[in-house]
């Protein structure tokens, strides 16, 4: 044998590639699956799955909702606003997701939305108007049961494109509530923040104090210009001199970076210093401490809202407590009730260590 023919005579062995065989993907259950295990018709097992208003005989509900779950059957969403007019879905819009007073403002929604059977969807819009437009818009596609306003307002009144949108919304069978003053379709919970910020006012001038520092934010917020508005008219009407504003915004940083500014300009002891909402507060807590001064007796400090941690710091904070839980949990139901007429939440002072008493 030639060495050639060795060479043709050993051959490599040749490697067979298997490609594996997809794995079938389970066909999904559909809403004539469901028909069928329960013995009923096609339209049946929508009216009930898809929340129609036609009434179902209880024994076929049963029946259709058992044969769902025992399939794993998933309702098709758009068929269900398609059926009701609406979907099942609430959107709340936030100015500030990680605020604490918008967490407990959602507190409450989720847990009546959960009592009526509803999903929330939560959009920030950062309080800039030409975003809640936007976002409002967009919502108006998905067909909400209903839209909660609860963004701090640069307006007491709607701009027109947003009213259109809300408008066209209503007419479409959802229902919109906005924390603050109601307009045509739009449902309103008042939130009485002058009077709230002016019986503050007023405590702390009966307390003794005669100076005092309010952290605002922008001129032309409706919220901070009437707890402004509010505070320095109590703050006065007791006996106080006129406070000096320092505009910054509603953010714990804001609350800092006013408080510095302040303290830079001269802040006198035993003045009072007010921030508009507690993370304010909490926010010039840190720049006085930063400062080498002490909150008390030599700066004392209130806030707005009473949210948890206001009560958790040290000192505890003076402030004005707002039910936010159960004013969430009542715009949630004006929203999906037409005859739950939202009422206005009563407001309370709440005189903590942060504001000891003058001499």
């Amino acid at each position: 044998m030639t060495r050639g023919s060795v060479v043709n005579a050993v051959r490599r062995p040749r490697l067979a590639v298997v490609t594996p065989a997809p794995a079938a993907r389970p066909a999904s259950v559909t809403l004539n699956d469901v028909a069928a295990a329960a013995g009923v018709s096609l339209a049946t097992a929508s009216r009930v799955l898809n929340g129609s208003t036609r009434v179902v005989a209880e024994t076929y509900r049963v029946r259709v909702e058992k044969a769902a779950a025992e399939l794993g059957y998933s309702a098709n969403l758009s068929a269900q606003a398609t059926a009701r007019g609406t979907s099942a879905v609430v959107a709340l819009l936030v100015a500030d997701i990680a605020d604490p007073y918008f967490g407990e403002l959602a507190a409450g929604v989720a847990r009546g939305a959960d009592e009526a059977g509803l999903v929330v969807t939560i959009a920030t819009t950062d309080r800039d108007p030409d975003r809640e437009l936007r976002l409002v818009r967009a919502l108006r596609g998905q067909r909400p049961r209903g839209v909660i306003l609860a963004a701090s307002r640069t307006s007491a009144e709607f701009p027109a494109d947003l009213a259109r949108e809300l408008d066209l919304i209503a007419s479409a069978g959802g229902r919109v509530v906005a924390l603050g003053a109601g307009a045509g379709a739009v449902r309103g919970i008042a939130l009485d923040n002058r009077g709230g910020a002016e019986a503050l006012g007023r405590a702390l001038a009966d307390a003794g104090y005669r100076k005092a520092v309010v952290l605002a934010a922008a001129e032309g917020v409706v919220t901070s210009d009437d707890r402004v508005a509010g505070f320095t008219a109590g703050f006065v009407a007791a006996g106080g001199a006129d406070p000096r504003v320092v505009r910054g915004g509603f953010t714990r940083e804001a609350g800092a970076a006013a408080m510095a500014e302040a303290l830079a300009d001269g802040v006198a002891p035993g003045t009072v210093v007010f921030g508009i909402s507690d993370v304010v507060a909490i926010g010039a807590m840190g720049a006085v401490r930063a400062a080498g001064r002490d909150i008390g007796a030599d700066i004392a400090l209130c806030g707005f809202d009473d949210i948890p941690t206001s009560r958790d710091v040290t000192p505890a904070l003076t402030t004005v407590r707002v039910p936010l839980e159960a004013i969430g949990y009542a715009a949630l139901r004006a929203a999906v009730d037409a005859d739950d007429a939202p009422v206005p939440p009563a407001l309370e002072v709440v005189l903590r260590a942060s504001t000891p008493p003058r001499p």
